[in-house]
């Protein structure tokens, strides 16, 4: 029993720290965008176009 003196105050606290890291993101800015993400996943504006090459010749015929 006089391990909830000791488990008690530490899961408070464990919990209001949580509290406060969860207010400090809400202050920081880190829930303004929640759709940017699931946009910004699908542009492809970085990604280089592949490179034009020329099509191969048919073989010859006769020949392999």
């Amino acid at each position: 029993m006089t391990v909830l003196l000791y488990l008690v105050p530490i899961a408070l606290g464990l919990g209001l720290l949580g509290l406060a890291a969860f207010l400090w993101s809400l202050k920081s800015g880190q829930y303004d965008d929640l759709d940017g993400a699931a946009v910004r996943i699908l542009d492809d504006a970085d990604v280089a176009p592949p490179p034009e090459t020329a099509p191969e010749p048919p073989p010859a015929p006769g020949r392999r």
